[in-house]
C-alpha cells in the first residue's frame, strides 16, 4: 500500500477538518463525510520545507498545526537555505525555465528525500491545493506518475478563503502574509512577483526590495520578465490585483 506524505505547511489543513466540520455554514453531508475520512487517513510523514526568507510567522503557524495534529512536523530545509544563496549558486533568477530558488530549495530537497526513503515503496503524496487550482493539480499529476496523489481540498470543493476561515473556527490564525495583504505565504521577497507585488515588498519589507535589487545587478537576470527592480517605476501594477503565484515543492524546470 503506498504511504501517504503530506508536503509543506500549505498542505497541513488537508487533516483533521472534521474537527471543524460545525461552522454555520455548513457544507453538504457529501462534504462532511469527505472531511470524516481526512480526519482517519493515516499519514506517515507530515513535512514542511522551511526557507529562510519565509515570514517569520510561518513557524508559529506550523507549530500551530502540529499542536492541533497532535502530531509531529518535520521541517526540512536545503543546505542552500535561502533565495539569494540559490540564485547565487545557479547564477540565474526567473524565467521561462521556472525560478532557481523553487528548484534547489524545494524541489531538489523533495526528489532527495524521496532517494533517501525509497525502501518506503511507492509513495501517496496528499497536496493542499484548492478546489479552483485545477491547472496545477494537472502539472503535478503529469509531472510525478510515480507517485499516487491525493488532493482532497479540491475533492471537498474547499476553497482557500474557507480552509482559512475552518482554521480560524479551531482558533489557528493563518500566516501574517496573508493578513499583510498578499495573495499566499510564499518568501517575502518572492521572484515570481509582479510589478504591483514588488511596489508593494518596497514598501512593506524595504530591506528585501534593496537585496532582491542588488541581486538581479550581480547576476544580470530579473525577477519581472526584462524589468529590473531598481528601474520599477512606482506606480505599476498600482490598480491591479497582486499577482505571485503559489510556490510548491513540485515541479521547476531549471
Amino acid at each position: 500500500m503506498a504511504r501517504a506524505i503530506v508536503w509543506r505547511c500549505g498542505l497541513l489543513i488537508t487533516r483533521r477538518f472534521s474537527r471543524c466540520i460545525t461552522l454555520r455554514s455548513q457544507p453538504t453531508k457529501r462534504l462532511h463525510a469527505k472531511l470524516q475520512w481526512l480526519g482517519s487517513l493515516k499519514v506517515d510523514h507530515i513535512i514542511y520545507q522551511h526557507i529562510d526568507d519565509q515570514h517569520v510567522d510561518t513557524l508559529r503557524f506550523v507549530k500551530d498545526c502540529s499542536e492541533w495534529f497532535n502530531e509531529p512536523i518535520e521541517v526540512h530545509q536545503s543546505p542552500l537555505k535561502s533565495v539569494e544563496n540559490a540564485c547565487r549558486f545557479r547564477s540565474y533568477i526567473n524565467g521561462i525555465r521556472g525560478a532557481a530558488c523553487s528548484r534547489m530549495l524545494k524541489r531538489e530537497l523533495r526528489v532527495q528525500w524521496e532517494h533517501d526513503n525509497s525502501t518506503l515503496g511507492r509513495l501517496r503524496y496528499v497536496w493542499g491545493f484548492d478546489c479552483t487550482e485545477r491547472g496545477r493539480i494537472d502539472r503535478i499529476i503529469h509531472t510525478m506518475p510515480y507517485v499516487d496523489h491525493l488532493f482532497p481540498l479540491r475533492d471537498a470543493g474547499i476553497t482557500k478563503a474557507e480552509a482559512h476561515g475552518y482554521l480560524k473556527k479551531v482558533g489557528i490564525p493563518r500566516p501574517t502574509m496573508y493578513d499583510l495583504g498578499y495573495p499566499n505565504n510564499n518568501c517575502i521577497g518572492c521572484v515570481k512577483g509582479g510589478m504591483g507585488y514588488w511596489n508593494k515588498i518596497r514598501i512593506d519589507f524595504p530591506k528585501v526590495f534593496a537585496a532582491r535589487s542588488a541581486l538581479e545587478r550581480l547576476i544580470g537576470g530579473t525577477c519581472i520578465n526584462g524589468t529590473y527592480l531598481d528601474e520599477l517605476d512606482t506606480s505599476r501594477g498600482k490598480d491591479s490585483p497582486i499577482i505571485v503565484p503559489d510556490c510548491g515543492a513540485m515541479c521547476e524546470n531549471v
